[in-house]
This record gives C-alpha cells, structure tokens and sequence, in this order.
C-alpha cells in the first residue's frame, strides 16, 4: 500500500486536510504552529483504493526552536520514506520564501508531489490561488480542507498515482511472511540474527541503525518463511532521525508485507503507546499478531510476574486481546524458535475455511440462546452465517435488518466465534447484509 505524506510550513491546514482525507479528527488542530508533533497516520479509501496517509508537523528551516527542529527533520524523513508528497500551501498568504524553499526541495526528492492549494473557498482566493502555478510542479490543486471542496479532485488524482502501483516478484511468493517490528532499540535485529545464525543484519547500539525493509529466506528445521525486517548500514552522523517517527513508517511497510507481525516489546519498557499505535496499525490490515516480550532476563522475577504482566498488556489491549504473548530473551537464545512456532501457527490460523454448515450449527444456536434485542417492536432475526471468501478470517451475517444490530452485539458474535474456533492471534471481519 502506497504512504502519502503531507508536508508544508505551519498553519496552512495540514492537520485539518489529514483528518478530512481520513475521515477522522485524529489530529489536533490549531492556529499555533507547531501544534502537531507527533507524528499522526491513518489509511484513506476512495474509489475502492486504500492508502496510507501521514500529517507530519509545520516545516520551519533552520530554526533553533527545539520543537521546530524537530518537526525539520520529520518533514525529512517523509519526503525521504513516503511514496508521493502532498505539499499544502495556502492561498491567503500567497507564496512566502519557506513555500519556495520547501519547493525546492522537494524537486530534489524526485518524488511525485501534489502541489495543493488550501482555503481557496470563494471565487477571489480561487484567481489569486493561481501564482502557486509558479512553483512550477504539474500536479498542482485548490481545496478547502475546511469545507471538503476540491478534496474529491485531490483524492482522484492520488488513486491515480496508486494505480500504477504493480505487485512485485517478492510479494508474489508464496512462504508465509512473518515481519518483526516494534520500537528502535528493542532487539529485532538481534532476535533475526539468532534465528538465522549469522549477522545478517547490522545491530548497534545506536537506535535507528536498521534502514531499509528486507526480506530474508529460512529454511531450517523443516520450515520455510520470509522473515522481514529493515536492514542496512548507515553511517553514525546520518542517523538524526526522530525515531519514533521513523519507526512508525518502518512499521507501515513492514506490516503491509506482512501475513503476521511479531510485535517485540522491550520488558523494562513495557506496553506504550507506539507499541498499541503498532498493534493498532496490525489489526486494521488484519494481520496474524503475536507480541513478544524481550530482555526477559532483566527483570526479577517472582512467582506470578509472568501471568501479572500478561494480564496487564491484555486489559491495554482492549476489544480484541486474544494475541498470544511469549516471555523471550534474545541474548540468551531462550525460546526464540518458540517465537517462531506461534507465528506460523497464527499463519495457519489465519488460513482457516470453516464449513458453512458447522458454522451456521453453533452460531444460530447461540443466537437463539441471546437474540438481538428488538428494534422499534420488531425483532431481528439472523437467517445464517457464512465465511467471506477473503485472506483472513471475515464472516457475513444475513438478517431483516442490517444496518441495525448494535456493536455491543456484533462483540458478542466476534466472541462466540473466538470460543468455538482458535483465533488466537487473528484479527477478523463481520458484515451484516440484508437477506
């Protein structure tokens, strides 16, 4: 899947675009600039295409203000990671000198960007919008972010880039894909290189080390899976990212490789926000998930340490905590290749078909035990189930009226189907449709 990033200087509508085109208001919106600094991504579906969107903070070049230097190097890296930059301007302001130097830079990424033009909400902004054709790059737009007008425009010109978008050699391999992910500096290198047997990926003790995403080939033991993390040198002085957001987008294209991710947690850490920010990302792509827990050995232990950390990490997890979760120290070699183990069993998990009638046999059951509650005097009642043909585990309920049943019920459904199949470690899918 394509990444988009949104790049400009501060307070021409960048955040206010990213929650337009996700959907959501995910970022926080302001007339301070400076006011996103984490970084924020969510996906984008138009026309029956998927992308994944990036708000990236106000570029300020050159500035000793330590949030502004920090947004600098973001914005960097975005014009570096994504695939095409959506660069925001706006037409109240006309072209200032950052717009020209943001420009130029850009030209040098030799990416594709989307020059467009925001507040042009009235026929006056709209004529003095037409200077930025200056700038001089070929795709350029004019929207209000505010009001929604133009961001059809935008958006058909984005899925049009994504079209050409053509799935290669590696992706077509038919292994099953295992990615390890997690934040920098919490031994994924390290728990690829013991797996292996060699040092087939560069570990330091510089957080960041690891660049690009590889696939690498296991075959040993009698099994046979990509392991995919980012791999390659890069020299010391290069390494100025903000890594958290550079482990975020590293996330991305690891997961999106991916048939099931290993999500390592560093146990002195423990379960933050960028690890739930990653495990989040996972279960929206319906990716098999196991989380592992690393450096096991330097925490002391008591006798319920183990089962008291593990109920914890679950209740963080919220509606869907059915992910297995294994104690793991990669120094020590202790139960790595266990690691592995559950991974492929998510895989085959995941691959599961269940058969129409057996589902329909349970399932109807329990719905006769619990039924929807009525709605309007009227009872819905579900008909049967079947399993969507589709690479992960998605069922369709066919019922009078769909559009009806309660989410509190739908958790109800995804839990009779989890206490009957194993699932463990497998995001799933439920429709309603109208029979």
């Amino acid at each position: 899947m394509k990444t988009i990033a949104i790049v400009g200087r501060p307070n021409v509508g960048k955040s206010t675009l990213f929650n337009r085109l996700s959907g959501e208001n995910q970022a926080i919106t302001d007339n301070i600039s400076g006011v996103t600094r984490d970084r924020i991504y969510n996906t984008c579906e138009w026309n029956g295409k998927e992308f994944n969107v990036i708000d990236t903070g106000g570029f300020v070049k050159n500035s000793n203000d330590v949030f502004e230097a920090e947004i600098r190097d973001q914005v960097q890296i975005a014009i570096e990671e994504a695939d095409a930059i959506i660069f925001l301007v706006d037409t109240t302001t006309g072209i200032t000198d950052l717009d020209v130097e943001i420009a130029d830079l850009l030209r040098k990424s030799k990416k594709t960007v989307f020059l467009v033009v925001n507040k042009a909400d009235n026929f006056e902004r709209l004529l003095s919008a037409n200077e930025f054709w200056s700038l001089g790059f070929e795709n350029t737009l004019f929207l209000s972010a505010i009001t929604g007008s133009g961001t059809g425009e935008l958006l058909d010109a984005v899925t049009e880039f994504i079209g050409e978008e053509v799935i290669s050699d590696t992706e077509a391999k038919v292994y099953p894909k295992i990615a390890v992910v997690g934040q920098p500096n919490v031994g994924k290198s390290s728990f690829i290189n013991a797996l292996i047997g060699n040092k087939r990926n560069i570990v330091t003790d510089i957080a960041g080390t690891t660049r690009d995403s590889t696939h690498t080939l296991y075959e040993k033991f009698g099994k046979e899976f990509q392991i995919i993390d980012t791999a390659g040198i890069r020299k010391k002085n290069k390494v100025f990212e903000d890594l958290e957001f550079y482990s975020v987008l590293r996330a991305i294209r690891s997961i999106e490789d991916a048939d099931v991710v290993i999500v390592m947690i560093d146990a002195k850490m423990g379960l933050e926000s960028q690890d739930m920010s990653i495990i989040d990302l996972a279960t929206k792509r319906k990716k098999g998930i196991v989380i592992l827990i690393n450096k096991w050995d330097l925490i002391e232990k008591e006798t319920n340490t183990a089962k008291e950390i593990e109920a914890n990490i679950k209740k963080k997890l919220g509606q869907f905590s059915d992910i297995p979760i294994l104690f793991v120290s990669v120094l020590n070699m202790q139960r790595i290749y266990k690691a592995i183990e559950l991974a492929l069993d998510v895989y085959e998990r995941r691959q599961q078909k269940f058969p129409t009638s057996e589902l329909n046999d349970f399932i109807l059951e329990a719905i006769n035990k619990i039924p929807h509650p009525a709605y309007r005097g009227i009872y819905i009642k579900i008909k049967y189930v079947s399993q969507v043909p589709k690479h992960y585990p998605a069922f369709a309920f066919f019922c009078n009226y769909p559009e009806e049943i309660k989410s509190n019920y739908k958790n109800f459904l995804e839990n009779q189907l989890r206490s009957h199949y194993d699932l463990s470690g497998i995001p799933i899918s439920i429709y309603f449709r109208k029979k």
